[in-house]
Parts: structure tokens; C-alpha cells; sequence
């Protein structure tokens, strides 16, 4: 396959297809230099090629820390004449199957892949390579590669809102597998195809086919893809070892990488963006007595009419809800020893708000010349000074006025591919927006180092790497059925690390104890991230609160440095129990829900067998403890529930005289 594949105007596919590979430009593409350099924490190759008045440069990135993944992005000069009207450009592509041979190229091997939506997020699946999306062709009969692939897209902004962004493969035959991320808040595509060659997989940012996204390259003009990064490994699990060790790399440094404070928000099953005075301050008392360390106030907080949703814009504190002024409650999360944390939106202008005509039009998605609306809001273009300089004022406002050192950046509406002001086309112009807006976290986070913010979207209908590296925490879903969560934070560390990882702990006075541990014991292999009616608890309620935040402050440590895996196998959305362990220093860490079916579930070690190991409760240490039993050979472990349908544990697990395979 050639290195890099370039799809214009002017020269397509060659067999003709719709696929990101087989650009006619691609193939003419020839090497003309290379270069090799250190940077800190890492190695880069820059390896140049030309042809047809194009220069095609491709960056290959390893970092120290994580030593078998690399980044790739692809930057196209136009270096003749003519103009160059691109299409779509991948950030990297290549086989990963052994060329022909006799042997069925896809026999045993196996894609991963996950979906998401709203109060279902992060829904992954693993499925054989051959069977109904690649079936037996004899393409080899006819000299040319297929025309078709398997491809995966999102547009617009919700970059996770229907499908992820991170895929997988993975041959047990071969003892090979490969993960990969998009790293881009936007449009995007990743494609599995076979040739008669072999399998291969393509990963890109927008293109014309699926987001509206071409681009003009007049003479000396050049365009760089977004970045993708690739990670590879024996099996799955060992592949996303690497990549959660190049995300850590590649973060930006932040002290709350490390310091990972327990969030109390008073939304979920709470409040539910209905915050006064009366009804905080209690909350307030209530958290800092579990132990919080951050207090965050959600949606509402700026509404005194009622009916917030299309007002949204100014972000001043309401007079109606706080009759003493918001600064009361301001400084009695701070009295109380917690960060104080607001809920915002940033990104968005409600239709009726003053916002929306004290801005210029040209600050707005636009198209043909008409803002963009989707559920009566208008859309920032941050492209635009006026944009920026609104969201700068209203950040330094809160922070210089009330101290705010944590947000939440919700964001809840999907403009659609884009706005064709001052752009090529209106997927040119949502790229060129993605990136301002990530400028823009670059700018506030240079201006304020110490400021933690959560990124939200409807849940993670934007939980992407682009967002991630930069901000501290991710919202894994709205789900508020607690029954429901356990796999969707189960499957979390797969798209982003564990210690960003945000599942709601929601305990509420009207749960039983069981219920209650259920719940808490949800986030906690995670950032911990709690609600529920604290101040209305019996005081054994309150303290089981308590004994599970003292927990997660105790395990921090320990996920931010730990590896994920799923010794009952990737978690179904029905799956009766569920379970996600993290393995770091030689000891395990697995939470484990049951959600009815069968008493007792079989969760599989294997890099454990021939160990003796000791099974200790971690949480709730209060209630009565699960059976267990240890299969040495085979690296099994047993667990039997109690009588309760509804119940979780989560347990550490340490291994002795050592025999890792």
C-alpha cells in the first residue's frame, strides 16, 4: 500500500471506490527525503515524498513513555502551478495482515469496535473479521483489489455521540493486535478493507464523502491531517496497555493529573438543574462531611425565569435563586474547605438571549448566511475574535469573582457538518472551528494552570483524545438508572484513561444498602464523581458515603498508574454481571456487579495462573462478604453473590510466588 493516501479532485481511486486508499495520487507518490530527531520524551521520522505538483509529508511520533505506539498525521504542500483540491487526506494507513499466501488472510482474526448514544455510551463489541461484512469474494479471480470496506464515521461535533473514534484488531493466531485513535473533536473516519493483498485499515479526519470537508491548495498553501495514533501488542488487552501509556505521555500537564480530588455535583438524581440557596447549602454541609473536595453546582445557577434553555449565554448568577447573592453559597463551599465548581456551556447562545445579538452574526455558525440552529440554540464559530474574547470574559469573570477553580463544560447540541463562511466548504469551515476550539482550551488553560475542568456533552457524546489531552476529566454518560451504568463505566477505560474516567456514584436515602454499595461502588475504579441527597441520609447512610469517597482517595493512586482489562469479558449492555479490573504492581483491582441471573460468575486471570493469591473486599467493607474460590491452573476466580439480584464488590486481588505468563 503506498505510505500515504491523497484523495483529489482531479485523480481519484484506481479501481475506482469510495474508499480512503487506492488514490491514484497515492500510488504515484515517490520518496524524496527523510529526516530523523529527538524531541523531550520522545523520537520523530518525517519522511517526504512527491509527485504531481503534491508534497506529501508524513510525521511519525514514539514517545519514551510509551514505546510501541506512534502518532501519525500528514501534511499536504500544493507545489506547482495548479491548484489542488483535496478530498480527503488519511493521517495514516497500512496493512496488517501477512501479504497473500495461501491461507485465508482474515481467518481468526477479529474486530473491536464500539457505539455510544446518549444514556448508552461506549457499547463495544468484538466480531469476527470474515462472516457478513467480509465475505469469501475470489477477488484474487479477478486482478483487482475489492471496491468496498468497512467504514466508520462520525460528523458534525458529537465526535462519540453514535460511533468511537478507537478500534481495534486482533489475531489470537497471530499473537498480534492493533489499536488505533482518531485524536479530533469533529468529523471523522476509520475503514477496514481486504485486498487481494491482504487486510488493511485506513484512520482520517473529515472527508467530502461523509462530512462535506474539501480543501483548496492553491501554490505554496499546505494542510495537515488530525493526528492518529496506533498501539500495538500481543492481544487487545496488551495493545490498549500501550495506548493508555501513550495517552498518559501525551496529556498536558496538569496538577490534577495526579491529585484527582473527589467531585461532589449536585445534578444526577439530585437536583437535576433546579439549585437554590435552601436547597445547596444543606448539600454543601453534607458533602464536605463525605469528604468531598470539590463542590460543583450544575445547570441553573444563571436562570431566573425558569425556563433557561434558549436564554443561555450571559452566565450571571441568578438574583431570584440566591436572594443573598451567589457569593453566599460561593463561601460556604469554600468555608467548608471544598473547591467551589459551576456548571458550564460554553460553546452554545440560547436564541433569546441578549448574547445573540450583542455578538456579530459572523461569530455564529453560519449557513448561506443564516446562523445555525438546533434545539433553540446558536453555535459559536471560534474561529471568530469576538467568539473567543465572549468565552474569555465570561471564564475570567467567574474565577476572579467567585474563586471558581473547577468547571464542567457540558455541551448538548450537535450543529450538523459545518458553516460555509470564509471556508471551502462547510466541513473545512467545522475543522477549522474544532481547532479553534481547541486553541481556545489551550489558551484558557495557559491563563488559568491550576483550573480543573471536567469535559461533559450529553453524557460523552464528545470523548475524544483531541478534548482529552487537554482537559482533566470525562462525564462517562446521563444514564440515571443505576441498574444500567455498570457497563457503560466498565467499558470507559477503553476510550479514555481510568483516572479520567467520571461514572456517577448516586446513592439516595430511599436505596437499600446493597443498592446504595451498588451505586458507589460504580465510579470507583474511576474519577470519583458523586450526587445523591446526602443531607437527607440516615447517619449509617452518610458514613458508607464516607467509607467509599476515604476508598476511592486510598485507590487513586493506583488507577492513575493501572492497566484495564475485562476478566469476564467485554461487558454487554444485559450482561447479568459485569467487571472491570485494573492491574498495576503486581496486585488487581476488579469491581463486579450482578445484576441478577446466576449467583455466582467465573472471572478469568490468566496472567495470574500458577499464583496463589489473596482476595480481599475493598468495598463495602460493611456488608456481608462474597464467596470466593481460586483456581491456581487455570487462573480462575469464582464468585458467589449473596441473595441479593442487585449488589457489587469490588475486590483486590494479590498475587503471590508469582509465575506471570
Amino acid at each position: 500500500m503506498p505510505l500515504v493516501e491523497i484523495l483529489t479532485a482531479d485523480q481519484g481511486h484506481v479501481p475506482a471506490s469510495d474508499r480512503l486508499v487506492h488514490t491514484e495520487l497515492g500510488s504515484h507518490l515517490r520518496y524524496s527525503s527523510h529526516a530523523e530527531e529527538t524531541f523531550e520524551g520522545g523520537r520523530r521520522l518525517q519522511i517526504t515524498q512527491v509527485a504531481d505538483g503534491v508534497e506529501a509529508l508524513i510525521t511519525l511520533e514514539s514517545l519514551d513513555a510509551a514505546p510501541a505506539a506512534i502518532r501519525s498525521s500528514v501534511t499536504v504542500a500544493a507545489t506547482g502551478e495548479r491548484p489542488i483540491v483535496l478530498r480527503s487526506v488519511a493521517s495514516l494507513s497500512m496493512g496488517f495482515t501477512p501479504r497473500y499466501g495461501a491461507d485465508d488472510k482474515f481467518d481468526g482474526w477479529q474486530r473491536l469496535s464500539g457505539t455510544g448514544d446518549w444514556l448508552g455510551e461506549g457499547r463495544w463489541t468484538r466480531t469476527p473479521l470474515r462472516g457478513p461484512d467480509f465475505p469469501p469474494l475470489a477477488e484474487d479471480l479477478t486482478g483487482h483489489d475489492p471496491r468496498g470496506a468497512l467504514t466508520v464515521t462520525s460528523d458534525g461535533t458529537w465526535s462519540t455521540g453514535r460511533h468511537l473514534p478507537v478500534g481495534a484488531v486482533e489475531s489470537a493466531d497471530a499473537g498480534l493486535a492493533l489499536i488505533w485513535q482518531i485524536e479530533h473533536n469533529g468529523a471523522w473516519r476509520w475503514e477496514l478493507g481486504e485486498d487481494t493483498a491482504g487486510g488493511y485499515f485506513a484512520l482520517s479526519g473529515p472527508t467530502d464523502a461523509d462530512s462535506s470537508w474539501t480543501r483548496l491548495l492553491r501554490s505554496g498553501e499546505t494542510f495537515t491531517t488530525v493526528p492518529a495514533t496506533i498501539a500495538v501488542g500481543t492481544a487487545f488487552e496488551d495493545a490498549l496497555a500501550a495506548l493508555t501509556d501513550f495517552r498518559r505521555a501525551a496529556r498536558r500537564e496538569h496538577p490534577d493529573n495526579a491529585a484527582m480530588p473527589v467531585i461532589f455535583n449536585d445534578y444526577m438524581n439530585t437536583l437535576n438543574g433546579d439549585p437554590t440557596t435552601d436547597k445547596l447549602l444543606p448539600l454543601i454541609a453534607a458533602a464536605a462531611e463525605a469528604g468531598a473536595e470539590t463542590f460543583c453546582i450544575d445547570a441553573g445557577w444563571y436562570d431566573d425565569s425558569g425556563h433557561w434553555w434558549d436564554t443561555v449565554g450571559e452566565w450571571l448568577p441568578s438574583t431570584t435563586r440566591f436572594p443573598g447573592g451567589f457569593g453566599e453559597v460561593i463561601d460556604a463551599i469554600r468555608d467548608v474547605g471544598m473547591v467551589p465548581g459551576l456548571w458550564l456551556e460554553p460553546e452554545v447562545v440560547g436564541v433569546r438571549s441578549p448574547i445573540a445579538d450583542s455578538l456579530p452574526r459572523e461569530a455564529f455558525l453560519l449557513r448561506h448566511g443564516q446562523r445555525v440552529v438546533e434545539h433553540h440554540r446558536y453555535h459559536l464559530d471560534l474561529r471568530h475574535p469576538a467568539a473567543v474574547a465572549h468565552l474569555d470574559a465570561v471564564v475570567d469573570r467567574l474565577v476572579a469573582d467567585f474563586g471558581v477553580g473547577f468547571f464542567k463544560f457540558d455541551y448538548n447540541i450537535n450543529p450538523g457538518p459545518g458553516t460555509d463562511h470564509e471556508a471551502d466548504s462547510v466541513g473545512d469551515g467545522l475543522l477549522g472551528h474544532n481547532r479553534a476550539h481547541l486553541a481556545w482550551l489551550d489558551s484558557l488553560l495557559d491563563r488559568h494552570p491550576d483550573l480543573v475542568i471536567e469535559s461533559c456533552a450529553s453524557g460523552a457524546m464528545r470523548m475524544d483524545f483531541a478534548v482529552l489531552s487537554r482537559l482533566a476529566m470525562q462525564s462517562t454518560s446521563d444514564q440515571q438508572d443505576f441498574t444500567k451504568y455498570p457497563p457503560i463505566a466498565a467499558a470507559a477505560p477503553i476510550s479514555i484513561l481510568p483516572e479520567q474516567a467520571a461514572s456517577w456514584a448516586y446513592p439516595q436515602p430511599s436505596m437499600t444498602d446493597e443498592e446504595a454499595a451498588f451505586c458507589l461502588v460504580t465510579g470507583l475504579l474511576g474519577r470519583y464523581y458523586v450526587s445523591g441527597h446526602l443531607n437527607e441520609m440516615t447517619g449509617g447512610q452518610r458514613d458508607m458515603v464516607a467509607t467509599a469517597v476515604a476508598t476511592a482517595k486510598d485507590l487513586r493512586a493506583f488507577i492513575a498508574a493501572a492497566h484495564a482489562h475485562w476478566p469476564a469479558g467485554l461487558p454487554g449492555w444485559t450482561d447479568p454481571w459485569v467487571a472491570l479490573a485494573l492491574r498495576h504492581g503486581g496486585e488487581e483491582l476488579v469491581s463486579v456487579w450482578r445484576r441478577g441471573g446466576p449467583a455466582a460468575t467465573e472471572l478469568h486471570f490468566p496472567h495470574l495462573a500458577g499464583s496463589d493469591i489473596t482476595v480481599q473486599t475493598v468495598f463495602p467493607a460493611d456488608l456481608p462478604e462474597w464467596k470466593t474460590d481460586w483456581d491456581a491452573a487455570t487462573g480462575t476466580l469464582t464468585v458467589q453473590a449473596n441473595d441479593t439480584d442487585i449488589a457489587a464488590r469490588t475486590l483486590r486481588l494479590t498475587a503471590h510466588s508469582l509465575s506471570r505468563k
